[in-house]
């Protein structure tokens, strides 16, 4: 019984390595993509992200409104004046569920700069109720908010999730992520927007 249990920690360890060595190559493909490579362009296409030309940097964040686990409806103009971030993840995406209770903790830790965190759900067959035992799970306060028809294609959203819009107070997209990064790198863009 215990070769088993050992036998599926070192299985685990290594499928954790392998993913962060596939997401650090993304990472790699992504800012050749911001550097102009064509091979990294056509590598994020075969991911299903968006094309380079699809960023949001620079530009006014799309308005929304959408409806949160609890059935109230929350517009970004609800936070006007405040910097935002707007994370779009799903359930079953490890690196989004890795991230969440670091802008969980950077929801505190600027709190007085009236940074707001919303966690727009992508997942496609998962109902409400099961989002809100995953957000519940993870440790999640800040507003989950569900799809309607059009964020995806408002927010130019690909396939690969996390995909994370760093909202100053004035409204515009200071930076846009795709993939899964460190907790310093996400910090270093809420700092951005936050100060």
């Amino acid at each position: 019984m215990v070769l088993v249990v050992v036998l599926m920690v070192v299985a685990g360890v290594i499928n954790h390595r392998k993913r962060q060595a596939a997401m650090q190559q993304s990472q790699v493909e992504l800012l050749k993509t911001k550097n102009g490579s064509d091979a990294a362009s056509s590598t994020l296409a075969s991911l299903g992200a968006p094309a380079p030309d699809a960023d949001l940097r620079g530009k006014t964040a799309p308005a929304f409104t959408l409806v949160d686990l609890a059935g109230k409806k929350v517009s970004l103009a609800d936070f006007k004046g405040k910097p935002v971030v707007i994370d779009f993840w799903a359930t079953y995406c490890a690196p989004c569920k890795l991230e969440m209770p670091w802008f969980e903790e950077f929801t505190a830790k600027y709190k007085d700069k009236g940074l707001v965190v919303l966690g727009v759900d992508q997942d496609d067959v998962v109902g409400k109720d099961a989002v809100a035992a995953a957000a519940k799970r993870i440790g999640v306060t800040y507003p989950i908010l569900m799809p309607d028809k059009t964020i995806s294609s408002t927010y130019k959203l690909g396939d690969y999730l996390p995909q994370t819009f760093f909202v100053d107070k004035n409204g515009t997209v200071v930076e846009e992520v795709i993939g899964g990064r460190p907790k310093d790198e996400i910090e270093a863009d809420v700092k951005k927007i936050a100060e």
